[in-house]
């Protein structure tokens, strides 16, 4: 398995894994949308045997320090239970690290506490998913702040 970052002629392969993971098109609407709006900073895909079978992004948060948000990632099928999701979010985090503080997610705290996500580092934040399923973990020592505003790039309010 090979994680590099996106090319242009991964899109419709993109699509097609978010079509083929999500109940609905929500997942990959948003990431054309993050896209188009520019607010894309690290869009890695998994290859296997040169065919793409794994997807990840982080997008530009508006936040009281340099933040990203992790959403979505996806893995085809055949691929899941092997690791590539994990391979491919610890790939963004590393990534991550040079420039940014801290990303967040909304997701299940059991599956993303494994990568040093934690709700209650989050709790002091304000932002419409604010709850038990949003959570941040930090790429330096620490958070630079504790509390604030936080909120994904636009795209994500088209989400249900």
């Amino acid at each position: 398995m090979k994680i590099r970052d996106e090319i242009a002629s991964d899109r419709d392969a993109i699509r097609g894994l978010h079509l083929c993971s999500f109940p609905t098109a929500d997942e990959a609407d948003l990431v054309e949308r993050l896209r188009e709006n520019g607010d894309v900073v690290f869009s890695l895909v998994a290859e296997v045997a040169d065919c793409l079978a794994g997807h990840v992004l982080f997008s530009r948060m508006v936040a009281p320090f340099p933040a990203l948000g992790l959403a979505p990632v996806a893995v085809f099928p055949e691929w899941r239970g092997q690791g590539m999701a994990a391979r491919l979010i610890e790939s963004g985090l590393t990534a991550a690290v040079a420039d940014w503080d801290a990303v967040f997610v909304l997701g299940e705290p059991a599956y993303y506490g494994r990568f040093g996500f934690a709700a209650a580092a989050a709790q002091g934040f304000q932002s419409p998913y604010a709850g038990p399923y949003f959570m941040v973990r930090a790429l330096k020592s620490h958070l630079p702040a504790s509390c604030g505003r936080v909120d994904y790039p636009k795209a994500f309010a088209a989400l249900g």
